[in-house]
């Protein structure tokens, strides 16, 4: 019992530090692919800390939190912030909050201004992320785990510390995916 109590006390401290949860969502999120990642350990760190920064900025205020559906997403300290606010003050909030975080080198709005999308809409664009993936697994011209896929109303956004003839490659192979109404390359070219 008395260990039980000593392991959720740990657990609780971390979760109050930002870094000590980021690390843990890094930790268990990119163990394997950290190894071909481009960014540095701290950087895939400062990233995620940049998404959990943005989702606690939303959930702590009602108006966002309830009407908007917005994704934080950062690549080496690129943000996309996709989705749906109601209203251009929403947008505007976040994009300067975004800009605000510690971290952040640039933000690419994609958030439309339009009614929240439903659940069929959301888990479409779930099952498009998977079928790009497996796309870009399958395709020995990339390197699949240097490429992050986001799927936002049936757009899909590649993102990652590429080469020009990397991130041409990946959007070439993204491109004849069933589904995908638009690919956008939001790479950072290391050449």
């Amino acid at each position: 019992m008395k260990n039980g109590y000593s392991i959720l006390l740990i657990v609780a401290a971390c979760l109050l530090l930002e870094a000590c949860a980021a690390a843990i969502v890094a930790g268990a999120g990119t163990g394997a692919v950290i190894a071909h990642d481009r960014r540095t350990f701290g950087t895939v760190i400062d990233d995620q800390n940049i998404e959990l920064k943005m989702r606690r900025y939303t959930m702590q205020r009602k108006q966002l939190r309830d009407n908007t559906h917005v994704n934080f997403t950062s690549v080496n300290g690129i943000v996309l912030l996709s989705g749906e606010v109601q209203t251009d003050e929403q947008r505007k909030e976040l994009l300067t909050a975004a800009r605000a975080v510690a971290g952040v080198r640039r933000t690419v709005n994609q958030m439309n201004i339009a009614p929240l999308s439903s659940l069929g809409s959301r888990s479409h664009d779930v099952w498009l992320t998977g079928k790009v993936k497996a796309r870009l697994a399958g395709d020995r011209r990339v390197d699949s785990t240097r490429i992050k896929v986001v799927s936002e109303a049936s757009s899909v956004y590649l993102m990652g510390l590429v080469t020009r003839q990397e991130g041409a490659d990946a959007a070439d192979a993204a491109r004849v995916v069933s589904g995908a109404k638009r690919i956008v390359k939001l790479f950072d070219y290391i050449d």
